[in-house]
């Protein structure tokens, strides 16, 4: 029985992977052969030609590693992305919409913020004062779970900033639309309460993201410009 591991080592010594995923490629592989090679057997091929066949369907040994490993590293990134950015990012977003429904609910009544500062004004946003004090410690759990998976500093603050994003991304989108409208609508209006809808839905609780999320960023930052120096 041929080794294909070993044969496959030889043809793939430059293949630049860590052990594990070394290991996982080149077994996947031998199967591959391994079952081309019985085959061929069947057919009638000797065991040495059959071997020789099956591994002649790789014509280019080196454009196969190279192949190997671009997929890899893209599996690698998409995967540190996911840990990094997107699970803390979507917890922090889980946590905040969560404690906004049960604030809305069961918490104080909210302050309202109009576009023109009157009574007479129509209500454009409000504030729930606990949910924004609740923000600080969500902020604090976006960035330790993007930190304990490896993220860089901008993975942290994307994790730390997520819950706003989609708030921040409405706006972005309304305030066109309200530029173009702005001759069919009441545009002052429109328009202050725009800001005013921002500064109440993203500025303020980004604010507080932020209060609870920078010092641990803070933290790594610290750690790793000590590290070295420790180290020497």
């Amino acid at each position: 029985m041929p080794d294909w591991d070993g044969l496959l080592r030889q043809k793939l010594v430059g293949l630049s992977l860590e052990a594990g995923e070394r290991r996982e490629v080149i077994a996947e592989l031998a199967g591959h052969l391994e079952e081309t090679f019985e085959e061929l057997q069947q057919q009638g091929l000797t065991e040495e030609a059959a071997v020789e066949r099956a591994l002649s369907q790789v014509r280019d040994w080196q454009s196969l590693q190279r192949r190997i490993q671009r997929a890899r590293m893209k599996e690698d990134v998409m995967t540190d992305r996911v840990r990094q950015v997107w699970l803390p990012g979507f917890v922090a977003l889980f946590l905040s919409m969560m404690l906004l429904s049960v604030n809305q609910v069961y918490g104080p009544k909210p302050l309202i913020m109009s576009a023109h500062g009157s009574s007479m004004s129509v209500p454009v946003a409000v504030i729930y004062v606990p949910w924004l004090l609740l923000l600080v410690p969500i902020g604090t759990v976006g960035a330790y779970l993007a930190r304990r998976a490896g993220g860089s500093q901008g993975a942290m603050l994307l994790s730390i900033l997520f819950p706003v994003l989609p708030p921040l991304a409405f706006f972005i989108l309304v305030f066109p639309v309200a530029l173009i409208l702005g001759d069919h609508v009441a545009h002052n209006f429109m328009i202050s309460g725009l800001f005013v809808g921002v500064i109440a839905w993203v500025v303020l609780p980004g604010t507080a993201l932020l209060a609870g999320g920078l010092p641990v960023q803070l933290l790594r930052s610290r750690r790793a410009v000590s590290g070295p120096v420790a180290s020497t």
